[in-house]
């Protein structure tokens, strides 16, 4: 930052995001369930090569991971000019040290994308040991294939971005497509959502359980909760006609007399969420519940959720939600900060990933 201070120096300032509360949760209120409290095995905060960072799209589940491991999060300096221009600088030293970064790229998908490239290079540049980039929401997933002439694979794109920016790994969760993995040219590590909400579900011991998987792009990923949950699967055949609309089609599998839940990775506009649930009811299901990673919940979901016959949607806090979905009482949010702690120890001790969910 040289020169003209009137020019050099950033004039507004962004601040990072709200503190995790005191129980742990991340930002949603009362709606959330906070990781598991138990008291750490090993501590990481003597280590001065273990590092984690965040940026300031979802902050408070940095803090959440931080408090879990047992490290202090990483300081650092993230400003933004006057025209929004972002300004970073690590107030610590990092040379050496096995960093992480926790930065979902969720709305403003672009902004928040560009800080995670900004932080990368100046750990590059700091001479950090590795750099793991630890996205819990993969923003452009859905665009990883020409489905259509002359449209970009944006998520091809997004992992040459963080590879050439200086990522050494990346710790994703939930992709909307598992092949995406095969974009990056770095070695990759893939969580699921799964425990957690496999866990939530047992606890509330839904009588006469079928899961539903919302289309065929969804069944491997339902299957497997299925199994998990000793429960029969269905699946909803839907076409999509334009981006954001679909038509549901019609429902493959007995659901007569059942208790649904909806197994999905993203919750966006919620319409094809919506058109599900009744689908189902009206194919004579008795009560529908739904699950999601990701929650999305642009433009009118929230609305939609409210005024539907749907019993409760289930989320993580890999999105940071917004006032209006907080306060919505048929959405509650569990954490997922624990999960992404154990992998995050994992990756530094140089043990099993894969085996946190045998």
């Amino acid at each position: 930052m040289n020169g003209d201070t009137s020019a050099g120096t950033p004039t507004l300032t962004v601040d990072a995001a709200q503190s995790a509360t005191e129980d742990g949760s991340a930002g949603a209120g009362q709606n959330v369930r906070p990781a598991a409290g138990r008291k750490r095995a090993k501590s990481y905060s003597e280590d001065k090569r273990f590092k984690i960072f965040s940026g300031t799209s979802n902050r408070p589940l940095a803090e959440e991971i931080c408090k879990f491991v047992g490290v202090p999060l990483g300081e650092v300096r993230l400003q933004r000019f006057s025209d929004g221009e972002v300004y970073f600088q690590l107030l610590e030293n990092v040379r050496g040290a096995d960093v992480f970064v926790v930065q979902p790229t969720c709305y403003p998908v672009d902004q928040h994308l560009l800080e995670l490239l900004i932080m990368i290079d100046a750990l590059k540049r700091a001479s950090a040991g590795r750099i793991t980039v630890v996205v819990p929401y993969y923003g452009y997933a859905r665009q990883d294939r020409k489905d259509r002439p002359r449209v970009a694979i944006s998520s091809k794109l997004v992992a040459d971005l963080l590879t050439t920016a200086g990522a050494n790994r990346a710790l994703l969760v939930d992709l909307h497509a598992a092949q995406i993995q095969g974009f990056f040219n770095i070695p990759v590590d893939h969580l699921f959502a799964s425990p957690v909400l496999v866990g939530h579900f047992r606890e509330l011991n839904l009588p006469d359980l079928t899961v539903v998987s919302p289309d065929a792009g969804g069944v491997e990923r339902a299957r497997f909760f299925a199994k998990k949950m000793e429960a029969p699967l269905a699946i909803v055949d839907k076409r999509r006609t334009d981006i954001n609309i679909s038509e549901v089609m019609h429902v493959i599998g007995d659901v007569q007399g059942r208790t649904c839940l909806i197994l999905d990775d993203i919750v966006d506009t919620a319409g094809t969420l919506i058109k599900t649930v009744d689908a189902l009811l009206d194919a004579g299901a008795k009560n529908v519940y739904a699950c999601a990673t990701h929650p999305v919940l642009s433009g009118p979901a929230i609305e939609r959720i409210v005024n539907s016959r749907l019993e409760q949607l289930v989320v993580t806090n890999t999105i940071p939600l917004r006032e209006e979905a907080q306060q919505a009482e048929k959405i509650k949010v569990l954490s997922i900060a624990g999960l992404i702690g154990r992998a995050i120890e994992s990756i530094h001790m140089e043990t099993s990933v894969s085996s946190l969910f045998n």
